[in-house]
């Protein structure tokens, strides 16, 4: 089953599936969606898949809420990262490192044995999968079958699991990437330290990371000896990368953390920007509406320009049903941001919910443009035939509703609703058409199950 989480916008968890694995309670597996950390992770990762001659629009990240420290390839180019992960590390060049070590498993091949059973899933199946038997959900019970044959860690390492020879051949892989666009493989060697301390504690309560990728002495030797002899040994960290890891960090804390815990890491006494901006969003999610809005307005004025503090600004009078004032900051924050799917879908909504003709108008257009840059987005295509039947256009209402229902594995409503569409389109126009590939996949979907 899978639904859509009440959280929205500022930071959306989408795509939670509940999971049934054998001898276990159900359990919710759930993806970030967060237009500043997306951005920033795809900011770190570009370089270094360009370095890897692979095509980055090619490679899919997901944040994977999820405290344990881990990060994956999966599924074809599906890259997974947990905001544990983020959260843990001590820089963005841990982060980066990281990244670039996955890069290596991506660029040389090393799922090739086990992609083909998994690269045409949604990473939502994919993640559950891995955590034992959402392809049962997915309609591919072949593969479902053969993950949940043993336990939920099992099935995991059996799939994730490297060998030591791939894990070298990641870490020389990496190294190559981080030199290549002029960035230290320090942040590489710290992070396999924190693994080496993982490694004395007991399997049950070690993180994913260390038991899917092998740690050896030979692979700590070889980062620490191209980290001394490295023309890059002391090449810093882009500051704006230093500013922008200490941002996620402020921002999941606040989001995921409770406000007593967050003002422990954060107390009043730091007025430093990333410190006001997990008050923000801590004192946002505690219903503290003034001391929410203080301090997100504590820093526009520091930095106007900032798009992602005006979509905090935008959500937290959203919230609190302030919704002209809401459209005002999100209208900003796409001035600021204009190819942000995630705003763009956020400032729909709010004008949506003025039930303003005129307003309705702009909101089917920035609904239409946000599905341009991520069509595959269910909540989006909801809030457009939401729209577009609330101004009595409903057969491309049903057609929205038919593209969500297929994206979601509604496959009897997905083809019901674009029958439905396609019988007030005209014959050939381009919704028509997509109408009977909406069909055609949702059907072709059906038999696999």
């Amino acid at each position: 089953m899978i639904f859509r989480s009440s959280f929205l916008v500022a930071l959306i968890v989408i795509g939670t599936l509940i999971v049934n694995t054998p001898g276990a309670n159900a359990q919710r597996l759930s993806f970030i969606r967060d237009a500043e950390i997306e951005n920033t992770i795809r900011a770190y990762a570009t370089p270094l898949f360009r370095a890897a001659r692979l095509e980055p629009s090619a490679i899919k990240i997901y944040i994977v809420k999820d405290r344990s420290l881990n990060a994956f390839v999966a599924g074809g180019q599906n890259l997974f990262i947990n905001s544990g992960l983020i959260m843990r590390a001590k820089s963005a060049e841990q982060i980066i490192g990281v990244i670039a070590h996955e890069t290596g498993h991506i660029a040389g091949g090393h799922l090739s044995r086990s992609v083909d059973a998994l690269n045409n899933l949604s990473a939502q199946t994919i993640l559950g999968v891995l955590m034992g038997g959402a392809a049962l959900l997915g309609g591919r019970p072949d593969v479902g079958a053969a993950i949940m044959g043993g336990a939920q860690n099992a099935a995991t390492r059996s799939y994730l699991g490297f060998s030591r020879v791939q894990e070298s051949a990641a870490d020389r892989a990496a190294v190559k990437y981080l030199d290549a666009t002029n960035q230290t493989s320090r942040g590489l060697l710290e992070f396999l330290e924190l693994l080496g301390e993982q490694e004395l504690l007991s399997t049950n309560r070690q993180d994913p990371y260390v038991r899917t990728h092998p740690l050896t002495r030979d692979r700590v030797s070889f980062l620490e000896n191209h980290v001394k002899t490295s023309r890059y040994i002391n090449a810093p960290v882009r500051d704006i990368f230093q500013i922008a890891h200490a941002r996620m960090v402020a921002k999941l804390r606040g989001y995921t953390e409770s406000l007593a815990i967050t003002l422990r890491h954060y107390p009043l006494s730091d007025q430093s920007s990333p410190a006001r901006y997990a008050r923000a969003v801590g004192y946002y999610r505690s219903s503290q509406y003034d001391n929410a809005v203080q301090n997100i307005n504590s820093l526009i004025s520091e930095q106007p320009n900032d798009p992602y503090f005006h979509e905090l600004k935008g959500q937290i009078l959203f919230e609190n049903r302030h919704g002209a004032e809401a459209i005002n900051s999100y209208e900003r924050a796409v001035a600021l941001l204009p190819n942000s799917s995630l705003i763009l879908t956020d400032l729909a909504r709010a004008q949506i919910e003025q039930n303003d003709p005129e307003l309705r108008i702009r909101a089917v257009k920035h609904l239409r443009a946000a599905l341009e840059i991520e069509p595959k987005r269910p909540f989006a295509w909801r809030q457009l035939a939401i729209a577009l039947g609330q101004m009595g256009n409903m057969s491309e209402s049903w057609h929205a509703l038919a593209e969500e229902a297929l994206l979601i594995g509604k496959f009897d409503d997905a083809i019901r609703l674009a029958k439905k569409s396609q019988a007030g389109l005209k014959v050939g126009t381009p919704a028509w058409l997509r109408s009977e590939d909406i069909t055609a996949a949702a059907t072709e979907s059906k038999k696999g199950r």
